[in-house]
Order: structure tokens, then C-alpha cells, then sequence
């Protein structure tokens, strides 16, 4: 009886330990095992947003355009009339009135002496020796009305070239056609004449009233020398 008693007992202990067993391992917000987000905790890998870039725009400026040919300078406004100079020869004497003829090799660039608008433009040779008509004597030419006050004519051309045309713009040093002898020239050469402005078909006037030979010389040694009208 007593023996039977002490083994119920301890049987009963026996079971008490096997359901208790050892305490359950918790997962909490503290665990080491835990992904933590906090607003200080500084993610691995993290995507870098650069500020934003701020682009200062260079400072403006203004620019001139390249010049178009080699013997252009910025800043000059009066150049010989046949570039390049150094082949071209004309003496301080005309025939009748004053003028200068420029004798050059044919096809050798004629330029615009100085910054204007066109103002008469001759592309076709219609003078007849047997008529000796004064207005056709020029052949090809092109006039040009510059910015100071100043009328510019040059004939016996071989060409004008593409673009020239009455009430163009034209640049000083702008090529305007090349060297020829339409017209009642006989030798390849440029008639060169300064006037005061005119109408179109002036041609007396036109064909020269200023003698031109010293400004020839200051502008092919790049001086600005405007030439003077005469009065009235």
C-alpha cells in the first residue's frame, strides 16, 4: 500500500517537469535578430540624391562673325579695291577727269572699298565701239553707296559676283567681282571712281569727281582715311 502510493507521487512530479520544459526564446523589436528601421539608423546601401546642380550661365557677350576673307581685318573700314594689292598698279593720273585705273591680272578680286549699299549693278557688256555710247563704256560694274556719304564705282569687270544686287547690304573688303576689260578696256584693269551720290544712270558723275590716288596709297597701308567731296 505504501509502496504503491510513493510511486504515484513520484510518477505525478515526473509528468509536472515534462510539460514545463525550459522557457520559450522570444522574438521582440530588441532582438538581435531583428530588421530594425529607426529614423537615426543609417540604411545599408543607401541611394545618394545629389543636390540639385546649379548651372550659371556664362556671361554674355558679343561676337562677330569670322571674316569671310584673308585680307579682312576687324575693325578696318576702308581697303583697296583689289586684293590683294601687292599685284595691282595705278599711277596719280587719268585722262580727262579724275579717276585711277588699277590694272591687275584678269580675274584677281575686286572688293568693296568700304561698308554701304548697292547701289547700281552692270552684269552685262553691252558696249559698241562703233557707238561709243559714254553710258555702256563701264561694262560690268557695281556702285556702292557706303555709310559715309561716299559713292564707289568700279568697271571693267569680268564678273560680278553671285548675290550683288541693288539694295544689298555689303560688308567693307566683301568681295564684289574680279578683275577684267568689258567695256572699252583694252587691258585687263579696274576704272576706280569716288563721287558724291547720284541717281542710277548718273554716268558722268558716277565714273569719278575726287582724284583717288592718296587714298589708294593710305588704304593699301591700312590707314582709314576718308576721302573729301568736292563742294556742291
Amino acid at each position: 500500500m505504501h509502496l504503491t502510493r510513493i510511486s504515484l507521487i513520484v510518477a505525478t512530479l515526473l509528468l509536472g517537469r515534462a510539460c514545463s520544459g525550459p522557457a520559450a526564446t522570444q522574438v521582440t523589436a530588441s532582438s538581435t535578430a531583428a530588421v530594425t528601421t529607426s529614423s537615426t539608423s543609417t540604411p545599408l546601401n543607401p541611394v545618394t540624391t545629389a543636390a540639385p546642380r546649379t548651372t550659371t550661365m556664362p556671361t554674355s557677350t558679343t561676337t562677330t562673325a569670322p571674316l569671310a576673307s584673308p585680307w579682312q581685318v576687324a575693325g578696318r573700314r576702308y581697303y583697296f579695291p583689289v586684293q590683294p594689292p601687292d599685284g595691282a598698279t595705278y599711277s596719280d593720273t587719268h585722262h580727262d577727269y579724275p579717276a585711277t585705273d588699277i590694272y591687275a591680272p584678269a580675274g584677281t578680286t575686286v572688293v568693296a572699298v568700304a561698308d554701304g549699299v548697292i547701289h547700281e549693278v552692270s552684269r552685262t557688256d553691252s558696249w559698241d565701239p562703233d557707238v561709243n555710247d559714254g553710258a555702256t563704256r563701264a561694262g560690268l560694274f557695281v556702285t556702292i553707296l557706303g555709310t559715309d556719304g561716299i559713292r564707289y564705282h568700279v568697271s571693267h569687270l569680268d564678273s560680278v559676283e553671285p548675290g550683288i544686287e541693288p539694295g544689298r547690304p555689303v560688308r567693307a573688303g566683301a568681295p564684289i567681282g574680279t578683275v577684267g576689260m568689258t567695256g572699252n578696256a583694252n587691258s585687263p584693269h579696274v576704272h576706280f571712281g569716288i563721287s558724291r551720290p547720284g541717281g542710277p544712270g548718273d554716268w558722268e558723275v558716277r565714273r569719278g569727281e575726287v582724284w583717288p590716288y592718296e587714298y589708294l596709297q593710305a588704304w593699301t597701308d591700312g590707314q582709314d582715311l576718308t576721302p573729301v567731296l568736292p563742294d556742291g
